[in-house]
């Protein structure tokens, strides 16, 4: 045997051995943006943690990317109280806690568009600087993040993201001028608190941009709100369990009655979860790869020669090198679904006190739930 074929035969081995040994499975959390909505995944990732759950991804968009930063590189080895202490730290205490919920999230919304949130955002269009002499505003943006890097700096040390004992994190955000997915993974990103505030910056609500690694960064959530499928693509070879948690309910009995109604639904429908199709599409490929595998091995038993062995060492690592890179499958998914009794479409903008401590309630509680559900 030449020294070429012997390599060439090396080599083929080599790959069957690789796909013989099937890599275990992994644990994604995957959580979506959402303004204020985001202390409703804490209450979530608390449960989860009492439960004993760990996981080996927690990946995530705008206010979901945040929470996935502090859990990924809680400074105190205790993910689950740093991510607590942070939302009752930007939470607002101006807003009466005795109004009704709908009075006091009109309140805490419109508390927060003026006067921003010292821990979170600043209201750039009030200051005189900002303002022209016929007091035009010509900035593109109304509020600025730079104040919620600082306040990440309290619960992430950025240097243990990336380490093998932290959860593998995963954020995305969207190229301004290419419309593109930009994901940042600890496995490649040297994370800074740049990188979790460029998830974060949502145009509609006039928060600005943030430009990093050469590149002008939105709201990962103009692309998509649950970032399963850039996770999939991140991490193509390992099974999946899933836990998405949906902020916005994909279900709704009554019809909007006037125009805010219709807004707040419309929002609802963009931003919730539809990764139904990634799921689907995995169980297709799955099917695929699995025939194709058998196919393969009936081959590989057969005595081939001459021109049939040539053409199978050939196509052989094309073979391994596709189902090796892209045989993940969800396993399982689990989904937490936030649901509400009343409707407004700046819920995500009230950060009451009251209110944070409600959501988080409620994502313990809708957690519990779901846990049980699946147990039986």
């Amino acid at each position: 045997m030449s020294a070429e074929n012997e390599k060439k035969e090396l080599a083929l081995h080599d790959l069957k051995i690789r796909h013989s040994h099937k890599l275990e499975s992994e644990t994604v959390l995957v959580m979506q943006g959402g303004g204020s909505l985001g202390a409703y995944e804490c209450g979530v990732f608390k449960r989860l943690t009492k439960h004993g759950i760990k996981f080996d991804i927690v990946a995530g968009t705008s206010i979901g990317a945040i929470n996935a930063g502090i859990i990924a590189g809680s400074k105190t080895g205790n993910p689950e109280k740093d991510l607590e202490d942070f939302w009752l730290d930007v939470a607002e205490i101006v807003t009466l806690s005795i109004m009704p919920d709908n009075l006091r999230a009109i309140a805490s919304s419109s508390y927060a568009a003026f006067y921003g949130n010292p821990k979170v955002f600043s209201p750039v269009w009030l200051m005189a600087q900002n303002m022209s002499s016929s007091g035009y505003f010509p900035r593109p943006f109304l509020y600025d993040l730079t104040v919620l890097k600082h306040t990440l700096q309290k619960y992430i040390n950025f240097t243990k993201l990336g380490n093998q004992n932290t959860p593998r994190l995963i954020v995305t955000c969207t190229d301004i001028k290419k419309s593109e997915a930009v994901i940042f993974d600890s496995m490649t990103t040297n994370f800074d608190a740049g990188h979790l505030v460029a998830c974060a910056g949502y145009p509609f609500y006039g928060i600005g941009w943030t430009q990093k690694d050469g590149k002008y960064l939105w709201d990962g959530s103009l692309l998509s709100n649950t970032p399963l499928r850039e996770v999939i693509d991140a991490s193509p070879k390992r099974d999946k369990k899933v836990y998405i948690v949906n902020l916005f309910p994909s279900i709704q009995e009554q019809l909007p009655e006037n125009l805010a109604d219709v807004w707040h639904r419309a929002r609802d429908i963009m931003h919730t979860d539809k990764t139904d199709h990634n799921v689907r599409m995995s169980k297709v490929i799955s099917k695929y790869l699995l025939l194709l595998k058998e196919m393969h091995d009936i081959i590989s038993k057969v005595k081939l020669d001459g021109e049939m062995r040539e053409r199978f060492v050939k196509i052989e690592p094309e073979y391994h090198k596709l189902a090796h890179a892209r045989g993940a499958v969800i396993q399982e998914i689990t989904r937490i679904e936030r649901t509400e009794d009343t409707h407004f479409i700046f819920e995500d903008a009230d950060f009451s006190i009251v209110t944070i401590k409600k959501l988080i309630k409620q994502g313990e509680e809708d957690t519990e739930k779901a846990i049980a559900e699946n147990k039986k």
